[in-house]
């Protein structure tokens, strides 16, 4: 998988931290490259006492799903593998749609989701997810990130939206820069009357329903449906492009254009990005204004399944809104037990050392709270 040079940076630091913590050896027969596999591992685990140490697998282990994870991702297996040289990580940054269907098919370890399992919303995603581990699949949140609504506005580098305004812009109600409705909210700004062009995602995507979430909060009146990873319910307005990166492309290509992404691919990109009026006051975009508001959010889940509820609507001064936690969804049991011991070995690395670092690429850390909770779970997989 490519590294995109901020990520590789943030390996670095991942490697970094890595490197003051002794590496155990869980040496498992590679079998198969996906939980099909089923030859048993032989396990030489060693125990240490130093913080953090990292547990290391030998062979491969396969994921897919969310593209917002995928910079965060992409510094996990440099991390990883740079500390444990026999081990292989995979992941392709296919959607968070694609990811859980994979998964649920049997051919990959773990999903990516920027979307909870949700029994009510999609319950024949959670019965496949059963039936494809034979044990009650877990969701485990693994990194927050702010979405930012990034923009291309020649002159403009800073502005203010909400969100009654930005469901407008994306649904083609509001057309062009200089809308009395942007004015409104960015007193003294000069805004041109470029035509207002709108990106989003048109692949099932977690970052989409994290969106719609947000707007249906924020502007129930405008935005009447149901939050969805499929765009195409909601009747947005211009491009649809497959893919945070694309959507990225999208808005960095075209004056006046203005799209939805996790905060990561606009800042990889250098893309201006909008604060957001949460009705406490304008709030920028950053790790830790996205950190405020993950850290209230309750779990929903049960057992060691960890589904957080986010405050779409929060009006706390200083908490960005628009914020996403995206996820591994996993077994709690693996019919192979070397496919378990590889996802458990990953994981608690990538919930404890692979934490570090983050910020660098725009991601929101787990909250220590959480980050312990979810580490527990980890440690039950078998």
């Amino acid at each position: 998988m490519k590294l995109t040079y901020r990520a590789g940076v943030v390996a670095g630091l991942l490697v970094g931290a890595v490197a003051l913590a002794a590496c155990s050896s869980s040496k498992t027969n590679s079998g198969s490259n996906n939980s099909s596999s089923t030859t048993p591992p032989t396990s030489t685990s060693t125990s240490t006492s130093a913080a953090n140490a990292t547990t290391c697998f030998s062979g491969t282990l396969n994921a897919e799903g969310s593209t917002a994870q995928a910079n965060a991702m992409s510094a996990w297996q440099k991390g990883y593998q740079t500390a444990c040289p026999g081990s292989t990580v995979n992941y392709n940054p296919t959607g968070s749609g694609a990811g859980v269907s994979e998964f649920n098919a049997g051919k990959v370890d773990f999903a990516g989701s920027d979307a909870a399992l949700n029994p009510k919303a999609t319950p024949s995603e959670v019965t496949a997810a059963q039936k494809r581990c034979g044990s009650t699949p877990l969701d485990l949140p693994m990194v927050g990130g702010p979405i930012a609504i990034a923009f291309k506005l020649n002159g403009v580098s800073k502005l203010v939206l909400n969100g009654t305004t930005i469901a407008n812009i994306f649904l083609g109600k509001i057309k062009t820069w200089d809308d009395p409705a942007i004015k409104a909210l960015n007193s003294g700004a000069t805004l041109p009357s470029t035509k207002i062009s709108v990106f989003y995602r048109s692949d099932s995507s977690g970052t989409t329903k994290n969106f719609e979430s947000y707007l249906a909060a924020t502007a129930p009146t405008v935005f009447a449906s149901a939050p969805d990873k499929d765009s195409s319910k909601a009747g947005f307005a211009g491009q649809g492009k497959s893919g945070s990166q694309a959507v990225a492309d999208g808005v960095s290509s075209t004056q006046g254009g203005i799209g939805y992404m996790e905060y990561s691919f606009a800042v990889n990109g250098s893309l201006s990005t909008a604060s957001i009026d949460n009705g406490g006051g304008a709030v920028d975009i950053s790790p830790d204004s996205a950190s405020a508001a993950i850290a209230s959010a309750p779990t929903t889940g049960t057992g060691n399944d960890l589904t957080l509820k986010l405050d779409y609507g929060t009006k706390t001064p200083g908490a960005y809104p628009i914020t996403l936690v995206t996820y591994e969804i996993v077994c709690t049991k693996y019919a192979d037990s070397a496919v378990a011991t590889k996802v458990k070995d990953f994981l608690t690395y990538t919930v404890t050392s692979g934490q570090a670092g983050l910020k660098a690429i725009g991601y929101a850390p787990l909250p220590a709270a959480l980050q312990a909770k979810v580490a527990a779970a980890v440690a039950t997989i078998s």
